[in-house]
């Protein structure tokens, strides 16, 4: 490649690019708390699922999951099964709770939230995960990454999230080159999208822009990076893709 049009852009010490874990103070404090909140998410799960009623603790002074589980246990071997037992009550009372609860509850491995199987969760990819995914990009013109160099930046990502899983959610990027006659813009836009289209759900569509008043030539390709045919087009050029994997080797 020829010499760098811009020999001396301003660069950000890894250190201090945002990421999830120095969102909520330092490394320990984060991994205490997620164990406090992996404690009491337990809790709720044992509570939810027992099978025994409330009432039933009640005459146990400190209950615990054994003595919870023997209770069940011993009530159950003295019921009958014959005419109105109390079998048939229990039995009837198991499967109204069964229905009224039947879809098992599920914990998502992002936030820790409860959700029931079968209904929409929440849409769980948020803009420090696709930050993460396209900010260790290499810059196709200086050993730096995007991130470093200040091309993508956390607050310039946006997720129009669908209400439901099974309808399409829009991610925008602005992109901010390091000078307003960058060549490399289209280049660097076309592999951000390359990297989010392989590491994402099929559900999500993507627009990348210019940030405002940061190119010359903004318009122009803002229309090319979200151009469908152009987009095509440019990945089956090998030679194209060649430089785009080697921007992507870099990626975590």
């Amino acid at each position: 490649m020829s010499d760098p049009i811009n020999a001396n852009p301003t660069v950000i010490d890894v250190n201090n690019l945002p990421t999830r874990l120095n969102k909520g103070g330092s490394a320990s404090s984060y991994f205490h708390d997620e164990e406090n909140r992996n404690k009491e998410l337990l809790e709720k799960m044992i509570s939810s699922l027992s099978i025994v009623r409330n009432g039933d603790l009640k005459s146990h002074s400190s209950p615990t999951m054994s003595d919870s589980m023997s209770s069940v246990t011993s009530n159950a071997s003295s019921l009958s099964i014959s005419g109105d037992s109390p079998a048939r009550d229990f039995d009837e009372d198991m499967d109204t709770d069964s229905h009224a609860s039947s879809q098992p509850l599920i914990v998502s491995k992002y936030e820790g939230e409860l959700y029931e199987e079968g209904k929409e969760d929440e849409d769980l990819i948020d803009e420090q995960e696709i930050f993460d995914l396209i900010s260790t990009i290499s810059d196709p013109e200086h050993p730096l990454t995007l991130a470093q160099l200040a091309v993508v930046n956390l607050n310039d990502i946006t997720i129009n999230a669908a209400p439901t899983k099974s309808q399409i959610s829009e991610i925008v990027i602005k992109i901010t080159p390091t000078i307003t006659h960058c060549s490399l813009a289209t280049l660097i836009g076309l592999g951000i999208r390359i990297r989010l289209e392989r590491s994402l759900p099929a559900r999500f569509r993507y627009k990348i822009l210019i940030k405002e008043g940061t190119h010359q030539l903004e318009s122009q390709v803002n229309k090319q990076l979200n151009d469908k045919e152009r987009v095509a087009a440019a990945c089956e050029n090998e030679q194209l893709l060649s430089v785009i994997s080697q921007m992507l080797s870099t990626c975590k």
